[in-house]
């Protein structure tokens, strides 16, 4: 009975091997981490970023692999350019098969004290920016006859937290989308698995390049961000991979996802004057 469960188990799981997938912000940290671990299951990366000599290392570790790879430069605030990426991508590899939304920034700002520009760029890139991947690469999803779309969200999509306002709306928005969407592909029986990714605390750039924080201040918040984030990029790969293929619709990344992802189930609102006390005693 063991050896059927487990057989039936790897029935579902999802080959990458001469498949198409891919990575947008794959420049650095999650984004790079998940896009050489998919050129080690073998597949081909389209891998892209705003900053191109950033995506293009990442290239070149694929190619390290053995992997077929190319690299593209791509604001995924613009829409007609993401739109003509999608396109562009699937004339170089002859198809899409799974699309990774993960470009993203951060901002560190006090409601009463954010402008409005920081929260538009912060909403352009996070949200916005999963909008166009999803609408440019669900035809070819489709035409692949088994696509896969996963969508970055956060830990910051599950719970509220002092300073994140602006990230946190674009995380929650990113929920929202994706589930909406996920039941649409049920609904239709569409051919396009769709996953909702919340990472905890990995260890990336995203607080060292935080806006609205002061020079003077960004290497203790990189410090203190540091201080609690626990899993690598390449673990944080290893399990978004591994949710991916087993078509998970909710993907956690971290021990620390599945405790936040817990505490406003478990406390309800209660949980806001918890995180607010631990946020206060951070600070001081």
């Amino acid at each position: 009975m063991y050896h059927q469960r487990w057989a039936a188990e790897l029935a579902r799981l999802e080959t990458w091997t001469g498949r198409v997938a891919v990575v947008t912000g794959a420049g650095s940290g999650i984004g790079r981490a998940v896009a050489l671990r998919l050129a080690r299951a073998g597949a081909a990366v389209a891998a892209s970023d705003v900053d191109e000599s950033t995506v293009e290392e990442t290239v070149r570790g694929c190619e390290r692999i053995g992997a077929r790879a190319r690299a593209y430069a791509l604001d995924v605030t613009d829409r007609d350019a993401v739109h003509g990426h999608a396109a562009q991508v699937a004339e170089d590899f002859g198809g899409v098969d799974l699309v990774l939304n993960n470009a993203g920034i951060a901002l560190k700002a006090q409601v009463r004290e954010m402008s409005e520009a920081q929260l538009r760029a912060v909403m352009d890139v996070n949200f916005w920016g999963v909008v166009h991947g999803s609408q440019a690469f669900l035809p070819h999803l489709i035409a692949s006859g088994r696509g896969h779309l996963a969508n970055v969200s956060s830990v910051f999509g599950f719970i509220g937290v002092p300073t994140q306002s602006a990230y946190n709306a674009s995380k929650f928005a990113v929920r929202g989308f994706t589930e909406a969407l996920r039941q649409e592909m049920l609904a239709e029986r569409a051919p396009v698995y769709v996953s909702c990714i919340h990472p905890g605390g990995v260890r990336t750039n995203i607080a060292r390049s935080a806006r609205g924080v002061a020079d003077g201040e960004r290497e203790k918040v990189a410090k203190s961000f540091d201080s609690i984030a626990r899993t690598t990029p390449q673990r944080a790969a290893e399990i978004i991979v591994d949710g991916i293929s087993r078509r998970r619709a909710r993907i956690l990344v971290g021990p620390d996802a599945h405790v936040i992802d817990a505490l406003p189930r478990v406390l309800g609102s209660g949980y806001q004057r918890l995180v607010a006390a631990v946020s206060r005693r951070l600070v001081q």
